[in-house]
């Protein structure tokens, strides 16, 4: 097997240009952060915030840290300070908590809106309905502290590429139709370690891949 910085080499130099990497270090030790940080990557992603905010404190801080994971809103408080992008926002109340605590450290905090495509119950996102209910001025207006700067989605855990490649032509096709109207949604973050070649064949322009740099997981209880 190769080595962690083989792996972020190897994906550095292969993923379209258009295309960022950012490597999921969730449950792996700071040691191996570092080893893929100094094969040249500097976008992180966690899901646990107790986690994010104690990697934070003890690596490098040029590395950009995005929370991937399902955010509660009473943990934003802990992230606010430092984090660079919260990805799977998914309902107006989440939002205005992060807008309220990105207030109180006098910094704009970038987010992506979730966007339920999958078929699996266990997935999170807004409605498509959702989505536009939030996506008006009136809405963003009163989020100031907020850059909502894309849209981000999780395919359903299947062999079927067929499905998946839909799944992600849908949000694709969401995108295109936000984007004309905001110009501001740049990202769309789409595909992991399983299924992001899939994804970018269908416009992803960010991947999330972690156990394909790391190797597989040892989870905690």
């Amino acid at each position: 097997m190769n080595s962690i910085s083989e792996n972020i080499k190897k994906y550095l130099s292969t993923l379209p240009k258009h295309v960022q990497l950012v490597a999921v270090s969730k449950t792996k030790p700071t040691s191996e952060i570092l080893e893929a940080y100094n094969a040249g990557q500097r976008i992180f992603g966690e899901n646990k915030v107790q986690e994010l905010t104690e990697k934070h404190e003890e690596l490098p801080k040029d590395i950009e840290w995005h929370m991937i994971g399902h955010l509660q809103r009473n943990k934003v408080k802990y992230i606010a300070p430092f984090v660079s992008l919260i990805h799977a926002v998914d309902s107006l109340k989440l939002l205005k908590e992060i807008n309220k605590q990105a207030a109180k450290n006098n910094r704009k905090i970038a987010c992506l809106l979730q966007v339920k495509i999958a078929k699996e119950d266990s997935k999170f996102g807004l409605s498509e309905e959702d989505l536009s209910n939030i996506l008006t001025p009136e809405e963003i207006q009163k989020l100031p502290y907020v850059n909502i700067i894309g849209l981000m989605g999780m395919a359903t855990f299947t062999n079927n590429k067929e499905q998946v490649a839909d799944e992600f032509a849908s949000l694709k096709k969401i995108f295109d139709q936000q984007t004309s109207k905001f110009p501001n949604l740049k990202i769309l973050s789409m595909g992991m370690s399983n299924d992001y070649n899939i994804a970018i064949t269908q416009g992803s322009t960010m991947v999330r891949i972690g156990s394909a740099i790391f190797g597989n997981r040892n989870y905690k209880n």
